[in-house]
């Protein structure tokens, strides 16, 4: 699921909606690559709390003014080359997430999975299908 959408910045996913699932993967990182395109629309990213701190979020960029993030070590490895129009018009009205904002609160989506984003954020947008060339 989509659990932090900031218009005209980013749509953030990754933590599986099973805690069994990512249990296993919470404490696994990857190292950083180097920036080598900028942050721009549609790309896409893996998002990090500091260097080498890569797990399995990601998140898509909205606007071609996220360059300030290449700066930061947030190298795009993607590129959503059809479908950005719904990527767009994720649902966004939970804003940041918790503690900052009223959205998810990432500790509780991975302790707690989809139970708890289908309880308490109902209108999260998810994905069905996604491909990659």
């Amino acid at each position: 699921r989509a659990f932090r959408v900031l218009p005209g910045f980013i749509v953030q996913f990754g933590i599986n909606g099973d805690p069994n699932v990512q249990a296993k993967w919470r404490g696994q990182s990857l190292r950083d690559d180097p920036v080598k395109v900028t942050n721009s629309r549609g790309t896409l990213v893996f998002a990090t709390s500091g260097p080498n701190t890569r797990t399995t979020q990601l998140f898509i960029n909205l606007a071609d003014r996220n360059s300030f993030l290449d700066k930061q070590g947030f190298s795009p490895m993607g590129e959503v080359v059809s479908g950005m129009d719904v990527v767009e018009r994720f649902y966004s009205g939970y804003g940041e997430g918790a503690p900052s904002g009223k959205g998810p609160n990432q500790g509780l989506i991975q302790k707690q999975g989809n139970s708890y984003l289908e309880s308490a954020y109902p209108k999260l947008s998810y994905f069905s299908k996604v491909s990659s060339k």
